[in-house]
């Protein structure tokens, strides 16, 4: 007799090694430790559920609660050695999911959750907390407004003003760029996105505080952090912050006030290095700094500190003022010079007037006014006009109108010594955080904007938000910051084996199978595993199991990150059947 085969396959990818790396973590456990699950839930435990979700969604690129069953359909096999458990497809039902982000939403299991999880992580890998990043951005969707809800209209830094939006606040550690606080509760969980941001700080700190378990961080964020309100609240706090002073906290008549003793050659500046990525020690910035005392209210108690302020020149934004000056004085030159020309096509001004009010528009055009020298002249002279049918001939006085330009070389200067300044406020002492060091320290301030790119694009893709229950969308936006950390912890494992033993890795750029990275991306090692595929073949008396073997790139990355291959290649044994 034939015997009948059943033939399936699946496409295992990068699946195994999520898993596994969210286990190595503690996620699922913690998840399953940190919150309570009502008695009717059936099934894979809350935490593996939540493991293999966000499995779906850095593998597929894909947060959208419907798309994750049909996926775990077609991954079973995946799946069940992955998570070590029977796995159904209804595991991961839009309903159940829908459940999870109601559970995720809870403030007080929440914060539990992920205190544990920050701490957790600190002592595995063991890290040492000093700098958080804070910064907030929005989130576009199709949620409903209302006047107590989420969703709301504002500026939107997605350029969807047509769509209501929610706001996010985020928090990092350095140097990973590990977040460590979002979403934590209800008035920073995800405020409403009419809000402005400088009330959202004050509530991210204490989350942090507790998260890592230490006072004494340096918080660092950009000119929102800079309200009076919210450094007392850091100071008060015993920690730290490092933010540029806004034109509200510093007025333009201040700054110039701190920069003047630089003009008149009385206060000498400090140059300020770094290293390119080719190692060259480069200059920088230069700077001073001065001391401020100030005193603020917090909680009702009067408090007193002094502040450093650093006056910092960058000297790139310095050159990139003057270019993009000089373009500008260029093009206004030419147009005015334009308003010269005669010809079909071309206006005639009547009067210096109305030349004065065209050419006033050209500088207004280009933002040079009172950096070019105007000249609007008026001429006369004679012409004949010859004898034409009954007409004599006679001579015509014609008006001329012109206008010369030239550069007002000290408007210029006076303008360009003012470009690149800005002054930085910290509390941090000098011992610890020299003037070098904080203007460093702000400069990697793309950690905390680089998660939000993930966030808002591939791989997490939140934006826009389909959800339209607030608790849905502040357990969406908790699960995501969990995706986070997970493909920051994995980017940071890998480079900081390779920086160990000061190796390279290969073959993660397609075409180009001999380019070399020692900082790999966590999108790209994910990327490698794809195209592995799990073929089950089914007999009346066994199981057969097929995983395609690993090539020697997969399996260095697996070695960086100190995982067996077996995580894959455990999909091929094959089981006999019970008789």
């Amino acid at each position: 007799m034939t015997e009948k085969l059943t033939i399936t396959t699946e496409r295992v990818d990068d699946t195994p090694l999520l898993l596994a790396h969210e286990e190595r973590m503690g996620i699922p456990q913690l998840l399953d430790e940190s919150f309570a699950i009502h008695g009717n839930w059936q099934g894979l435990s809350f935490g593996w559920v939540v493991a293999g979700w966000l499995a779906h969604i850095l593998s597929a690129a894909d947060h959208r609660l419907n798309h994750v069953q049909p996926w775990a359909e077609r991954r079973k096999e995946t799946l069940r050695a992955g998570t070590g458990q029977p796995v159904q497809a209804l595991d991961f039902s839009d309903d159940r999911l829908a459940n999870v982000l109601r559970i995720l939403s809870d403030d007080e299991q929440w914060t539990a959750f992920e205190e544990r999880l920050n701490r957790n992580l600190l002592r595995v890998y063991p890290l040492q907390p000093e700098c958080v990043r804070i910064d907030t951005t929005t989130c576009s969707g199709y949620g409903p407004v209302s006047s107590e809800g989420l969703f709301q209209f504002g500026h939107s830094k997605d350029h969807r003003p047509d769509l209501p939006q929610v706001k996010v606040v985020l928090a990092t550690l350095d140097p990973l760029g590990l977040p460590v606080a979002m979403a934590v509760h209800r008035t920073l969980r995800v405020v409403p996105g009419h809000r402005a941001d400088d009330p959202l700080y004050i509530p991210a700190m204490p989350r942090v505080r507790a998260g890592l378990g230490q006072a004494g961080l340096l918080y660092v964020g950009d000119a929102k952090l800079g309200a009076l309100e919210t450094r007392a609240f850091v100071q008060a706090g015993r920690d730290y912050y490092l933010c540029p002073l806004s034109k509200v906290q510093l007025p333009e008549d201040e700054l110039v006030a701190y920069l003047e003793p630089i003009w008149r050659g009385d206060q000498a500046l400090t140059d300020i290095y770094r290293d390119n990525a080719a190692g060259e020690r480069v200059l920088i910035a230069q700077g001073y700094e001065r001391a401020v005392e100030l005193t603020a209210t917090v909680a009702g108690e009067t408090i007193t500190w002094t502040e450093r302020r650093l006056v910092i020149r960058s000297l790139k934004q310095a050159r990139a003022a003057e270019t993009r000056l000089r373009q500008r004085l260029n093009q206004a030159q030419t147009e005015l010079l334009a308003l010269n020309e005669r010809g079909r096509g071309k206006k005639r001004y009547a009067t210096l007037a109305e030349l004065r009010q065209a050419a006033e528009a050209v500088l207004e055009k280009h933002q040079v006014p009172g950096l070019l020298d105007l000249d609007l002249q008026i001429s006369a002279h004679e012409r004949q006009v010859r004898r034409y049918r009954d007409r004599p001939t006679r001579t015509v006085v014609d008006q001329e109108l012109r206008v010369a330009v030239a550069v007002d070389e000290d408007a210029v200067a006076e303008w360009l010594r003012r470009q690149g300044w800005r002054v930085y406020a910290t509390n941090a002492p000098i011992a610890h955080w020299s003037m070098a060091q904080a203007v460093l320290a702000y400069r990697d301030q793309y950690l905390v904007e680089r998660g939000y790119g993930r966030l808002k694009g591939r791989p997490l893709s939140v934006s826009p938000l389909y959800l339209e229950r607030d608790d849905h969308v502040t357990g969406l936006m908790r699960l995501l910051s969990i995706a986070l950390r997970i493909l920051t912890r994995l980017e940071f494992l890998v480079r900081r084996r390779l920086a160990q033993t000061a190796a390279a890795l290969a073959g993660l750029y397609a075409g180009q199978p001999q380019r070399t990275t020692a900082r790999p991306t966590a999108e790209r090692i994910l990327e490698a595993f794809e195209h592995i595929t799990l073929t089950v073949i089914e007999e009346p008396s066994h199981t057969g199991h097929h995983v395609t073997p690993l090539s020697p790139l997969q399996r260095r990355i697996l070695d960086l990150l100190d995982f067996s291959p077996d995580i894959y290649t455990r999909l091929g044994i094959t089981s006999a059947k019970p008789p």
